[in-house]
């Protein structure tokens, strides 16, 4: 799946409109640009593809005062939203994905209510157990991984990691049983993007022509 159109359409979504700079300064403010692919070039692309495809809709904006080309602000369209969580339900129950989609879930989960939230990671947890079990068909644990010869550390690995994860998302699961965090639905909800013009203290590298004015 397409972790960067997960994040612009939520950072878009987040905001009703947002233009290319604002959608950037908030990736980067959730540190996007560390665990994803969400570079500028990948980012800009991104609006403009999903705008061409109608998943976004774009406004152009009168040009600034200082003579710069226009700003174009987009919006999410219905068929936007049905990809868009298409794409987070997707994210929180495929554990046979790399990290950055379950990060990117994480981030975005709130928009779901809780019991979806909390169905989508019990679906998780049997994906888990289903892939663990795949595995031991070849690697018994309890024998360690000699019995493979140095290859056999990388079943041990990946051992390890469903039992982590299961772990993790078990907890996880707690905590949003227990009450944690505002879904949608439950009232005000955490506002995890930044105003426009509004100092992000993670920004990188330079503006992009005609963005941000």
């Amino acid at each position: 799946m397409s972790v960067i159109r997960l994040l612009v359409l939520g950072a878009v979504r987040q905001h009703g409109r947002a233009h290319g700079y604002q959608v950037r300064n908030d990736l980067e403010y959730w540190g996007a640009h560390e665990w994803s692919n969400a570079k500028p070039g990948s980012i800009y692309h991104a609006l403009k593809q999903m705008a061409k495809e109608g998943l976004l809709h774009a406004h152009e904006i009168a040009p600034s005062t200082a003579g710069g080309p226009p700003r174009t602000e987009y919006e999410v369209t219905e068929q936007g939203t049905e990809a868009y969580f298409r794409l987070l339900r997707e994210s929180l129950t495929s554990y046979d994905q790399k990290p950055d989609v379950l990060s990117a879930g994480l981030g975005l989960m709130v928009d779901l209510s809780r019991e979806e939230a909390l169905e989508l990671l019990e679906r998780r947890l049997r994906a888990i157990g289903e892939w663990r079990s795949a595995v031991t068909e070849y690697y018994t644990p309890a024998d360690g991984p000699g019995q493979l010869g140095h290859i056999g550390e990388i079943m041990d690995f990946w051992v390890h990691s469903a039992d982590t994860g299961a772990e993790w998302t078990r907890a996880l699961m707690e905590r949003i049983k227990g009450g944690a965090y505002t879904f949608a639905g439950e009232g005000e909800p955490f506002v995890g993007v930044l105003a426009d013009g509004e100092e992000n203290p993670y920004a990188t590298g330079e503006r992009h022509p005609g963005d941000a004015r």
